[in-house]
């Protein structure tokens, strides 16, 4: 079978560059308006990606002086998309650290069944103190503690999600039978963070479970992504970078006794495009114009966790950073920011101009020639099984991704032309649909 890539479209409010809701096409009530999403699910539709993803967390991010915060519920909006839309996938940030396994499980669970198979769970653990304080809690759980957790909230959910057997639904009108209770499989799970006694009340939906999606690439979220994760969103600015943590990760997949195969690894990258590669870096150099110097400043010192005034514009970052072992936040998005910094030898006004599009994802300013030969030679070259499409501006970006690169990777055989008749978002990764846990177990008694 051809080998072509996944592509995940990341929908963020006006555009992932901060300064895109500055520009003038741009509607700054964006971010809650429902058609301004339907409308980017069907361009990325148009494209025949394979899905796209909404992030999330439970604070509000940034100073909202800096650009559109707030954001819908992403289940919710989600749901309303698959009514919209016909094929692509559907993922949401969901949080390990302030949900439950119980109401969590049911909400993917029917967002599965109502988009017919769509939907994808990115799964994460949620850094920082805000986020925390937000639920009662003094300051963040420690890294490890927060992984910890995840690995028995997973646990959970996949007991929930196979709690139903696929024929536990009878529908004998004649008998008087709609179910059939002895395939109906309370978790009983008592364990250190979770008590959930009983079975689902969702039966078990199209994909058996959602699309397990993972972005953490911390040692501890490596680990995580080897055991669970059949997708990895992930950022690199190298190819080199790039490879080594694909091989990496492959490794770790097959030690964990799974098919390397079945996990997709999905760098992040914000395609800024021009009809020459002038014309790009002057696109580029637009939004890092409306950049607000002074709210980079502060939204970096917060990243790096540096008290407010320790930076200053026009130096490099300082030499006695904290190392990653003594930061308890986004480890590896840490470490990617400070290589980046030191490799290049960036001052913080420039360090945040690069840090504007992306938060650290490859940022590549090109025609659409250069932009598809980029995302032709990760693909090819060992760094990549597809990319997360990130637009510096919505819908703008999307739009011409779609119209300028799609049909080049297309030409080059790296893409589908049309999704085909298989309709579920594993379909469209090339995943199988996971047997129910309780069914095994039954089959090896026999």
């Amino acid at each position: 079978m051809t080998r072509r890539l996944h592509l995940n479209a990341f929908l963020m409010n006006t555009g992932h560059h901060e300064a895109s809701w500055r520009l003038p096409e741009s509607d700054p009530y964006a971010h809650v308006d429902l058609a301004h999403y339907v409308g980017l699910a069907r361009i990325a539709e148009r494209g025949t990606f394979d899905s796209l993803f909404l992030a999330d967390g439970p604070q509000l991010w940034n100073d909202i002086a800096q650009r559109p915060s707030g954001a819908l519920e992403p289940l919710t909006l989600l749901t309303a998309l698959a009514t919209a839309t016909e094929h692509i996938g559907l993922i949401a940030t969901a949080s390990t650290s302030y949900n439950s396994p119980y109401n969590l499980a049911r909400r993917f669970a029917s967002l599965d069944i109502v988009s017919g198979g769509r939907a994808g769970w990115n799964i994460v653990t949620t850094a920082g103190a805000e986020a925390a304080r937000n639920f009662g809690l003094d300051a963040e759980p420690a890294h490890a503690e927060r992984y910890a957790r995840a690995a028995e909230f997973l646990d959970v959910a996949l007991k929930l999600w196979d709690s139903w057997e696929d024929d536990a639904i009878v529908g004998d009108k004649a008998a008087g039978v709609w179910g059939d209770d002895a395939k109906i499989h309370p978790p009983r799970h008592k364990g250190r963070y979770f008590s959930v006694a009983g079975a689902l009340n969702v039966p078990r939906t199209p994909q058996g479970y959602p699309l397990l999606v993972q972005a953490g690439s911390s040692e501890d979220g490596k680990a995580f992504a080897a055991r669970y994760a059949e997708a990895v969103f992930t950022a690199q600015q190298t190819l080199a970078d790039a490879q080594a943590f694909y091989a990496d990760l492959k490794s770790r997949t097959a030690a964990a006794g799974r098919d390397p195969e079945h996990i997709k690894v999905l760098p992040g990258i914000v395609p800024v495009i021009g009809s020459t590669e002038a014309e790009a870096r002057a696109n580029e150099q637009v939004l890092e114009d409306h950049i607000v110097p002074a709210h980079g400043l502060a939204r970096l010192e917060r990243l790096l966790q540096l008290e407010p005034g320790t930076l200053e514009l026009d130096r490099p970052l300082p030499a006695d950073l904290p190392s990653e072992d003594a930061v308890e936040g986004a480890k590896s998005r840490y470490t990617l920011i400070v290589q980046l910094a030191r490799r290049e030898r960036l001052t913080v006004r420039r360090l945040i101009g690069r840090l504007g599009g992306g938060r650290g994802h490859l940022t590549f300013a090109g025609t659409p020639e250069q932009v598809a030969d980029a995302i032709g030679t990760w693909f090819t070259q060992g760094a990549a099984d597809g990319f997360n499409i990130m637009p510096a501006v919505l819908p703008s970006g999307l739009e011409t991704f779609v119209e300028q690169v799609v049909p080049i990777l297309r030409t080059r055989g790296l893409l589908r032309t049309e999704y085909g008749p298989r309709r579920t978002l594993r379909d469209r990764y090339g995943l199988p649909r996971p047997a129910n846990q309780y069914v095994l177990r039954q089959n090896a008694l026999v």
